[in-house]
């Protein structure tokens, strides 16, 4: 298996995913996810994480978007992947989903300048269909 995930420099990121010193990784802030890559169980890398998407009046994380391809930000798309279809595999330190690197670049996705209403529940169901993931609000 490939070396994936962040470089071994000690610092807070490091502390969060192990739990030394850190509050993770089961609490963990944020930005420390963001930038992380997500791959799949053949370890293709899928994408990587941008943002996460918290259902503010239920204090839940609904989704974590997914960035494919492109350079520098340029070119790639997004993809909102159901929070519950994730994995955090800390011993590599990044995201698993069980998704062939096909079905990734087939699923319902959007550019940065045209984001999908995610208070949608229409859309909301439909994404997490895609990924046969639970709803977080279910």
């Amino acid at each position: 298996m490939q070396d994936i995930g962040r470089d071994a420099g000690a610092s807070r990121d490091d502390a969060a995913w192990t739990g030394s010193g850190g509050p993770g990784p089961r609490i963990m802030a944020a930005d420390t996810l963001q930038g992380d890559d997500v791959y799949n169980a053949a370890d293709e890398k899928l994408g990587e994480i941008t943002d996460i998407m918290i259902d503010v009046p239920s204090g839940r994380v609904a989704y974590a978007v997914m960035s494919v391809g492109g350079v520098l930000g340029l070119g790639d798309k997004l993809f909102a992947v159901p929070w519950s279809a994730l994995r955090l595999d800390t011993e590599r330190k990044c995201f698993r989903l069980d998704v062939s690197k096909e079905r990734v670049e087939n699923a319902p996705g959007f550019d940065k300048d045209h984001w999908p209403s995610m208070a949608d529940p229409t859309w909301a169901s439909e994404v997490h269909g895609y990924y046969g993931a639970q709803p977080y609000w279910a």
